[in-house]
Parts: C-alpha cells; sequence; structure tokens
C-alpha cells in the first residue's frame, strides 16, 4: 500500500510562506486562509481508480455527487463503506439517490472524512467510469482543505433536496500563500469567472478541452491572439458533432495555433492554463449549458506549482494532437 501511495498521483505540498500568484495584494487581505495539501493526478500516467479506492478505504465517511459511475471496483468499495451517493437521474443504476437538473448533473466531486484526521475534496474533470480512468484524458485534484469542504458540503445538500442554487460561500481563499476560487454552475456565474481569469493573463493562454462552444470565452480569446502565446487542444469527437458551434473553427479560421486531440478515445480535459501561474479545472465544459443549465464545479488555482503540473499535461497532450 504504501509503494503504491507513492507511486500513483502528483502531491504538492505548499507552505504558508509561497506567496506565489497573489503576493499580498490589498484584496486578498481579508479573505479567509488556511495551510493545506493538493495531490494532483492524470488519467495517463496515474491510476485514479485506485487512488479514490484508497481514498474511500481509508476515509470515515465518504459523500460524492457524480454524472457517471460504473467502476466495478469502486462501486464495490463504495457499497461496504455505505458511501452516501448522489448520481444524474440518466446514469442511475439503484446505488445511491438519483439527482436530475435543469440541464445535466455534471459533476464529479466528493467529500472524505477524518482520513488520519484530515478531511478532502476531490474534484476534476474525470468520472468514475471504466472509460474516463482508462481511456479518456482526465484530471483529478484532492485537497485538505475545511473552507473548500464547507462549500462542497453546501452544494451536496442542495443537490440532495434539489433546492435553490446559492451563491458560494468561499468563493475565495488563501491557500499556502495563493489565491484559491471556487465557484458552481449555475449559481455562481461560472463562465464569467473564468472570462475574468482569461483577462488577467499577460503572456500566454493554452488550454484543453472536450466541448469548447462558449463565444464569449472564444471570442475573447481570439481578440487577444497577436499579443499572447495561445495553444489549444480540442476533444476531435465533440468538435465533429458540433462543427458549426465548436469554437475550433473560428480560431483556426483566425490562424491561431490549435489542434484536435490524438486520442483515439476522448480528451476530457476542461483545462485553461494562464500564464503558467493559474490552473483553471473542474467539471465545467465552457458552453452554454455548463454556463446556465447544468450543476458544475470549478476551481481556478492560483498557483506555479500546480500551473506546472497541468503544462506537463498539457505538453504531452499536444504531442500527440493532430495538426
Amino acid at each position: 500500500m504504501k509503494k503504491l501511495f507513492a507511486t500513483i498521483g502528483i502531491v504538492a505540498m505548499l507552505t504558508a510562506a509561497s506567496i506565489g500568484y497573489t503576493g499580498c495584494s490589498k484584496q486578498n487581505i481579508n479573505l479567509p486562509k488556511e495551510n493545506g495539501t493538493i495531490e494532483v493526478l492524470f488519467s495517463k500516467t496515474t491510476d485514479c481508480e485506485s487512488r479514490l479506492e484508497q481514498m474511500v478505504t481509508a476515509a470515515s465517511q465518504v459523500k460524492a455527487a457524480l454524472y457517471d459511475l460504473d467502476s466495478e471496483k469502486l462501486i464495490a468499495t463504495l457499497k461496504s463503506h455505505d458511501a452516501e451517493l448522489l448520481i444524474f437521474e440518466d446514469n442511475y443504476a439503484g446505488l445511491g439517490q438519483k439527482v436530475g437538473s435543469a440541464g445535466l448533473m455534471h459533476d464529479k466531486f466528493w467529500l472524505f472524512y477524518n482520513i488520519s484526521g484530515e478531511d478532502y475534496i476531490a474534484t476534476g474533470s474525470v468520472n468514475p467510469t471504466k472509460n474516463d480512468f482508462f481511456k479518456n484524458d482526465n484530471n483529478l485534484v484532492i485537497i485538505s482543505s475545511d473552507y473548500l469542504k464547507k462549500n462542497y458540503e453546501a452544494e451536496f445538500q442542495e443537490l440532495k433536496s434539489q433546492g435553490k442554487n446559492n451563491p458560494t460561500v468561499y468563493q475565495k481563499i488563501i491557500f499556502n500563500g495563493n489565491l484559491l476560487e471556487n465557484y458552481f454552475c449555475p449559481d455562481d456565474g461560472c463562465e464569467g469567472k473564468v472570462l475574468g481569469a482569461l483577462k488577467n493573463a499577460k503572456e500566454r493562454i493554452y488550454f484543453m478541452t472536450f466541448s469548447f462552444t462558449s463565444d464569449p470565452l472564444g471570442d475573447y480569446i481570439v481578440s487577444r491572439k497577436n499579443e499572447l502565446d495561445i495553444k489549444g487542444v480540442f476533444d476531435e469527437s465533440q468538435y465533429n458533432s458540433k462543427k458549426q458551434y465548436s469554437e475550433y473553427s473560428k480560431m483556426l479560421g483566425s490562424g491561431m495555433d490549435v489542434k484536435l486531440d490524438g486520442n483515439q478515445y476522448k480528451l476530457h480535459h476542461k483545462v485553461f492554463i494562464i500564464d503558467n501561474e493559474t490552473v483553471v479545472l473542474g467539471s465545467y465544459n465552457p458552453t452554454s449549458a455548463g454556463t446556465s443549465k447544468n450543476d458544475e464545479n470549478i476551481l481556478i488555482i492560483h498557483d506555479p506549482k500546480i500551473a506546472s503540473l497541468f503544462l506537463k499535461e498539457f505538453e504531452r497532450v499536444w504531442q500527440l494532437a493532430n495538426q
């Protein structure tokens, strides 16, 4: 077990002294502050299924809101640990509680309690399915944070009760000295939050996206094409099904450096990397439905060390992509 923990995942242990992106800017002085750990995993280079199984096994209590679930290994472990699960109604198979949405309940987040005295949240693009674990390109982050835990607990209860969409309480925190933002769709206007992050770009924007049809985000990126180093990879299957809506066609036609992915299955990331300092990630696809209808979640992590891990994954995806 110790060997498996050591060989899978990439753990970034950050210290309170690592000021990073935000420094001591006045706008962040009064934000809640805490220290913790961030673990970053990618499905093509780490075993996300086994890591989640370890977390479930080690936790005293588990909650999860999931768009889909078909991993037999994980299902068995979740059953044996009496996990509380919310599953999108179209993918419900009798385990946990089925929930609906105005669009899709597209979340993929977890709450793990009391693992050696610490509580964790986990989120990203990966659904706990055989395809997402072993075929598609995905990411997963596991974070020990009391403030994020409270946000995700509130969202879990909101989904469970099918209650009103309320704004997230702790939208911004200082985590290990760096700004960390957390939003939920449609509650917090995710498209606007991502656009705000992109507008802070001073040197480069790299992205890898499954479905990207948001005109506000696409138009803004195109508007900066002569000012910034911009590269993007789109999932080919989604492009082929939504050619007239995809931002790929617009960007390619503008002479931008964009590609279709080279994975024979799916590029399922929903990631923007800004100035090698900031990463946008989560379940949110930059689409109209993702913004206004679906239940989604995003993290915007302003930390060069975390950005460097996602940049390495981007470079792997970029090298495999088709011209």
